[in-house]
């Protein structure tokens, strides 16, 4: 079942970039962006991170901790950070845990590809309550990154 508004975010742990052990309660006392996304160095998912990243100001105004998930290794994620000098944090779902507690993993994706994370976007209170969810089952299709900042802002 879909996630809804007002619920409690599933915690999950993951490895970032550089090897850190990353639990979503890290971030207990400030808002958090969850970006899912399918694959690092593809052309939607690069547009979608490079606009977050160029706007990074705008999360760092409210206190957001920004985060970046994909079922991509974290070596392929740390490489993809550094190519497109992303200033937030990137998670490897490689097992797929964090996507399937947020009810977004394709289970068939591009034909014969499995397991692969939808594009989402949460934004999750200091209380850890789910504040906005947007799961898009089109993955050529950008989430609403202006509701995400209009969230936010309202928080």
């Amino acid at each position: 079942m879909p996630l809804q508004i007002g619920q409690p975010a599933p915690e999950f742990k993951s490895h970032d970039t550089e090897k850190n052990l990353v639990h979503l309660s890290d971030f207990k006392g400030r808002p958090v962006v969850l970006l899912f996304f399918p694959a690092a160095f593809t052309n939607v998912c690069t547009a979608e991170l490079c606009s977050v990243r160029d706007e990074i100001s705008l999360y760092n105004k409210v206190n957001a901790e920004v985060i970046g998930i994909s079922v991509d290794m974290p070596f392929s994620l740390k490489k993809y950070k550094e190519d497109q000098n992303l200033n937030f944090t990137l998670l490897s779902d490689f097992n797929k845990t964090i996507s399937i507690a947020y009810d977004c993993l394709y289970e068939t994706f591009a034909g014969w590809l499995h397991g692969v994370s939808k594009r989402s976007a949460f934004v999750i209170d200091k209380d850890g309550i789910i504040q906005y969810a947007e799961v898009l089952e089109n993955a050529g299709e950008l989430p609403n990154l202006a509701e995400v900042k209009k969230t936010l802002a309202n928080l």
